[in-house]
């Protein structure tokens, strides 16, 4: 048997983690000197309140490999094999917890996939794998069809403000300088490398939905299209009512749990979709 792990970041819906049996290994949150579990201990709207009404930066960090090695323990104890689906190398050292909990449970039969993606680009790799499981496709070829499709995810979403990204330390001050003059909402994608970039700017939220709508083209309707969000969902339903009459694989929106949103911030929105293979920087 082929079993899904994952981290909390891929924002896995809860029906699809009980209908595929996929075990979701959570980050952490921390503020007022108290440690939250993603998706387990706090939840998504809870999260965004508080991070808009507080003065207080929660600060986010990795899994242990400990964390991981309670699953991995119990696929080789099955003597099931396992596909793990990790947040990108670039934002976190999640997998490279999975990697070295892997070595301690020391079982060849554990592949980890590092996404170089988050939340739905996650998904997106999350769904091809449970699809192909429950096709009867062999772990090895699951696996590397993911590394195959992983370089055609595009993420494409408008922030209100580099404000958070700036506070995370993923950008530099001088860039979160741009977003923080007047109605100017920076569009950003996850590049090939997995990590968080800053690729068009948009004045005013319309432009913004029109920016996001622009980047759709090229979908491979295939695979499904996920909307996304942090909090706030007017901009969303706009970007929706848009795209309600095309003949796109619209699919569930994902609401950006905890890790990833404390990073980006509140009234966030685009689609996560597979595309034409993304060219090397």
């Amino acid at each position: 048997m082929i079993k899904i792990i994952t981290d909390s970041t891929a924002d896995v819906p809860q029906s699809m983690a009980l209908e595929n049996d996929i075990a979701i290994v959570p980050l952490k949150v921390s503020y007022h000197d108290h440690d939250y579990l993603d998706g387990v201990t706090l939840t998504r709207n809870d999260f965004y309140e508080a991070l808009t009404s507080e003065t207080i930066f929660p600060k986010t960090s990795q899994p242990t490999p400990n964390d991981f090695l309670t699953p991995f323990e119990k696929i080789k104890e099955a003597g099931d094999e396992c596909i793990c689906i990790t947040l990108s190398s670039s934002l976190s050292g999640t997998y490279q917890s999975a990697l070295l909990a892997k070595k301690l449970v020391d079982y060849e039969k554990i592949y980890i996939v590092d996404s170089l993606s988050a939340t739905a680009g996650m998904l997106l790799l999350i769904n091809q794998a449970c699809k192909r499981v429950k096709e009867g496709i062999e772990a090895l070829k699951i696996v590397d069809e993911l590394e195959k499709l992983k370089n055609r995810i595009h993420v494409v979403a408008a922030l209100s403000t580099l404000e958070y990204l700036k506070r995370g330390g993923r950008i530099s001050s001088a860039a979160a300088a741009i977003g923080s003059l007047a109605r100017i909402k920076p569009i950003i994608t996850v590049d090939v490398k997995g990590n968080v970039d800053v690729f068009a700017k948009a004045v005013g939220y319309q432009k913004a939905v029109s920016q996001v709508l622009e980047e759709l083209k090229g979908v491979d309707t295939a695979y499904p299209v996920y909307p996304v969000y942090t909090y706030g969902t007017e901009n969303l339903n706009k970007l929706l009512t848009n795209v309600k009459d095309s003949n796109l694989p619209i699919a569930e929106s994902i609401q950006v749990g905890p890790t990833i949103g404390t990073h980006i911030g509140p009234e966030v929105f685009g689609f996560v979709f597979i595309g034409p293979e993304r060219p090397e920087n």
